[in-house]
C-alpha cells in the first residue's frame, strides 16, 4: 500500500507541474500527429509496390506500428524522463534526496518523473491499433487479447530495464548522454517486424536492445502470429533482465559518490 501511495503522490505532483505548460499539449498532439503521418506514408509507398512485406500485411504492418507508437508513448511518459533524471543525478552528486528515502531506491527513481503530454501516444497508438484489428476482418479471443496484453507487459518491463542498465553507467562513466539518442535510433527499427531485416540485426534487436519482444510480439498476439513459446521465451528474458537490472543496479549505488560523501 505505501508503494501505491507514493506512485499516486508522484503522479498528483507531475500532473501539476505539467499543467502549468499547457501549450505542451498541443505541441505533443501536433509532433504526434506529424509522425503518425510519415509513418502512414512510409507505409503507403511500400504498399504500392507489393501486396505484402516479408509475409506481412497492410494492416498487420499498421498493427506493429500502432504497438511501435503506443509503447514509445510508455517509453516518454515515464521511463525515459525518470532515467535522464537519474543519470544527471549521479553525476550532480544529488542522488542522496533519493537513498535516503524510506523505500527501495531504484523504486523511487523509477517513478519520479511523469510527462503526462506524452500520454498522447499512447491513446493514438491504442486508435491505430483499433484500426488495424478492424481492417484485419478477424474477431479477437479471450487468449489474443491476454497474449497481447502480456506480451505488451513483459515488452514494458524488458525496456525499463535496458534502459535502468544502460542508465546505472553513469556510476563510472561520466558522460551517458548519447545513450538516449542511441536507443531513440535503435528503437525506429521496431516500427516495421524484425522479420524484414537481415539475420544479425534481427538478433541485435531481439537479444541486444529488446526491440522485437516489445513491438512485434505484441503484434504477433494481435495478428495470430504468436506462438507460446514465443511468450514462454520473452517471460524468461523479461525475468532475466530485470534480474540484471537489480544486480547492476546494487553494484552502481556501491560505487556512487554523492554530495553527503
Amino acid at each position: 500500500m505505501t508503494y501505491l501511495k507514493l506512485i499516486w503522490v508522484y503522479l498528483r505532483v507531475g500532473v501539476m507541474n505539467e499543467l502549468q505548460y499547457r501549450v505542451n499539449f498541443f505541441l505533443q498532439l501536433f509532433q504526434s500527429g506529424l509522425a503518425l503521418g510519415t509513418g502512414l506514408v512510409g507505409l503507403a509507398l511500400v504498399f504500392s509496390h507489393t501486396s505484402e512485406l516479408s509475409g506481412w500485411s497492410r494492416p498487420e504492418l499498421l498493427a506493429v506500428m500502432g504497438v511501435h507508437i503506443l509503447m514509445g508513448g510508455v517509453i516518454q511518459t515515464i521511463i525515459q524522463p525518470n532515467m535522464q533524471r537519474l543519470m544527471g543525478d549521479v553525476q550532480a552528486g544529488t542522488l542522496d534526496y533519493a537513498l535516503t528515502k524510506p523505500a527501495d531506491s531504484q523504486f523511487i527513481v523509477s517513478i519520479r518523473e511523469v510527462r503526462i503530454w506524452q500520454v498522447v501516444d499512447i491513446i493514438m497508438g491504442f486508435v491505430v491499433l483499433t484500426v488495424a484489428v478492424v481492417q484485419l476482418k478477424s474477431t479477437l479471443g479471450i487468449w489474443q487479447v491476454l497474449g497481447f496484453l502480456t506480451a505488451l507487459l513483459l515488452g514494458v518491463l524488458m525496456i525499463y530495464s535496458f534502459w535502468l542498465i544502460l542508465t546505472t553507467g553513469a556510476f563510472w562513466v561520466v558522460r551517458m548522454e548519447n545513450v538516449i539518442e542511441l536507443f531513440q535510433g535503435v528503437y525506429q527499427a521496431g516500427r516495421w517486424p524484425v522479420e524484414i531485416y537481415p539475420g544479425w540485426l534481427r538478433n541485435g534487436l531481439t537479444f541486444l536492445v529488446p526491440v522485437a519482444f516489445a513491438v512485434t510480439v505484441p503484434a504477433e498476439a494481435l495478428t495470430n502470429r504468436l506462438a507460446p513459446a514465443t511468450l514462454l521465451a520473452a517471460a524468461v528474458l523479461t525475468l532475466g533482465l530485470l534480474l540484471l537490472a537489480r544486480w547492476v543496479w546494487r553494484t552502481g549505488l556501491r560505487n556512487y559518490s554523492g554530495a553527503s560523501a
